[in-house]
């Protein structure tokens, strides 16, 4: 039977190797096997099991979850129809926060063009609909220490607690985007602030060193999800964000 090697396996899926051992650490995805020069190997059951996993993760379920469903799922044809069918409201849902965005983009270009308010802002909810905190959690898959202490505390929030964080958020990118467009540098005090505020978040979740932080800020480029996510609110943010937490990081003690 055919296997590859945890690099092609991270190659292939896009998933990195780091996170592959993760989820073989946590029982999630074990390897078929481990060769004699310690490498894992992965067959096609677990290729499979990988897709399940990447797909439950797009659907923004958190890897505890994942493995209770993985647990409970017995026809692998099933549970692909069940994945498909989410697939398409997820697919419903990106339109709907694409149509969110657009509207979004017409009510500044007027508000600019004729100083008349955004209704936008006196209706904050057409800034979020189609927003979740799955798109920023999803975002951290390649952080799976993080991402896991993030389910945790997401899990005691009530509802309305998870939707002002992704309220929050989603002003975040707003707030650096007008900075960024008014030609604010990454290392002024006001981009400062509001980077600083990120990272204040973070660490009351799990310690985040400045290394580790760099590392975010580069997700934010390299990252499809948390990528899409800047440049749906302005093109060039998600490098605006990048070197502002590069910026930020290299004035914090090591």
């Amino acid at each position: 039977m055919a296997s590859w090697p945890i690099a092609e396996v991270a190659r292939m899926s896009g998933v990195t190797a780091r996170t592959l051992r993760h989820y073989d650490e946590i029982a999630l995805l074990p390897p078929a096997g481990i060769g004699s020069n310690g490498h894992r190997y992965y067959e096609e059951a677990q290729l499979l099991r990988l897709q399940q996993i990447l797909v439950l993760r797009a659907l923004g379920l958190g890897l505890s979850e994942i493995s209770r469903v993985l647990a409970t799922r017995v026809d692998e044809l099933e549970a692909l129809r069940g994945h498909h069918r989410r697939l398409l409201a997820e697919r419903d849902r990106l339109d709907a926060l694409a149509a969110t965005v657009a509207r979004t983009i017409t009510d500044l270009e007027r508000s600019r063009k004729d100083g008349t308010p955004m209704t936008g802002i006196n209706r904050p909810e057409n800034l979020f609909e189609g927003v979740r905190a799955a798109d920023y959690e999803e975002g951290l898959r390649d952080f799976p220490e993080l991402a896991e202490a993030t389910g945790r505390a997401t899990a005691e929030l009530s509802p309305e607690e998870v939707e002002a964080g992704q309220r929050e958020r989603t002003a975040l990118m707003i707030r650096l985007a007008e900075l960024m467009a008014a030609g604010v540098p990454v290392d002024a005090a006001e981009v400062r602030a509001e980077i600083a505020g990120q990272y204040r978040a973070l660490t009351a979740i799990q310690p985040v060193s400045p290394e580790e932080f760099r590392a975010m800020g580069r997700a934010c480029v390299e990252n499809e999800p948390w990528r899409a996510a800047y440049e749906s609110i302005a093109p060039g943010l998600a490098e605006y964000q990048r070197d502002a937490i590069e910026a930020y990081a290299a004035a914090l003690p090591a």
